[in-house]
């Protein structure tokens, strides 16, 4: 299927999504594995064909009894469904200094004993602070057992034990002129990988350029860092602890905190792509090929865009599975 009547079609590989706390009113800190798997179905109509569930800090009971739902969701995918690729595990592990949205009276000390409180396989990237991480012990052991270890909710410089970065920018020390920051070696570094927030509220527009501007176009991961709040009619849920609403466009705490995106990632490979449409492809593989690479994976399909960079056609594994009515 090469053309789909459209005058103008793009085309990329299906988008993989490592970031994202949920969508369409689904959190995956306390859903059950049936919305999981309903969540999984919208998902690739969206052009995504990989995620990885991202849980937020939790108690070490409930995140351990979100890590049984989502294996039992992986266990009963259908082809018409995005693929569970892993679990993103972003907190429990990071600088109150920098928590965010993060119940800080949950965070544990980054060592290889605390991670063996929730430690399962199907974990594939964890988000720390590399700067509580004693000698390196639990990055070491991760990087061992074929984890990502990405450095976020931090302060430190250091990130030579980190594969990547979450949320560049976000929650982390930013760029000085007079040492070593997070975000300032994120750049810096050719190596890392680097996620970014380019719904247009995380990042300003000077910010996505110089990011553009200094890293390799392979080492940027498009993320959505989405809550149940994308896709969704709420206005207002309970995450993390707190009470978020959806104000101004944006996902916020009573306090003003901003908590995650309520967009969708193809809604930002939209977003990014109608400013610059001559950077479609670059784009689309921020937010598919290079997580190809990043995890070592192939996802067989393809995601056909009209000029407007709105999904028309899903093709996976050689069958078309969605075609806009449109």
């Amino acid at each position: 299927m090469d053309t789909l009547n459209c005058e103008t079609i793009y085309k990329s590989k299906l988008l993989t999504e490592q970031h994202f706390h949920g969508a369409f009113g689904v959190d995956f800190s306390n859903c059950k594995s049936d919305e999981i798997l309903e969540l999984a179905k919208k998902l690739l109509t969206h052009g995504i064909g990989g995620f990885f569930p991202t849980l937020v800090t939790d108690s070490v009971e409930n995140i351990k009894r979100q890590i049984q739902e989502i294996k039992i969701a992986k266990e009963n995918q259908t082809p018409e469904m995005a693929s569970i690729l892993g679990i993103h595990l972003e907190g429990i592990f990071i600088n109150h200094n920098k928590k965010g949205i993060h119940n800080e009276k949950l965070f544990l000390a980054p060592t290889v004993e605390n991670y063996k409180l929730i430690e399962d396989a199907l974990i594939k990237i964890v988000t720390l602070a590399p700067e509580l991480d004693a000698n390196g012990d639990l990055s070491r052991y991760l990087t061992l057992k074929g984890v990502k270890v990405q450095a976020g909710h931090c302060v430190s410089g250091d990130l030579t034990k980190c594969s990547g970065v979450t949320h560049l920018f976000n929650a982390m020390e930013g760029i000085s002129h007079r040492g070593k920051s997070t975000a300032l070696s994120a750049l810096l570094d050719d190596r890392i990988y680097t996620e970014i927030i380019a719904d247009g509220i995380h990042l300003s527009d000077d910010v996505l350029e110089l990011v553009f501007k200094t890293k390799p176009e392979e080492k940027i991961i498009l993320v959505s860092d989405s809550l149940p709040l994308a896709g969704s009619e709420l206005t207002e849920i309970d995450f993390a602890g707190e009470k978020i609403f959806f104000k101004d466009g944006k996902a916020v705490s009573s306090s003003g905190t901003l908590a995650g995106s309520t967009a969708v990632l193809n809604e930002i490979v939209a977003k990014l792509s109608r400013k610059n449409p001559e950077k479609f492809e670059t784009y689309a593989k921020m937010a598919s090929e290079n997580l190809y690479d990043y995890h070592n994976i192939q996802i067989d399909g393809f995601v056909w865009w009209d000029e407007d960079f709105n999904i028309v056609a899903i093709e996976k594994e050689g069958v078309v599975l969605y075609k806009s009515p449109n």
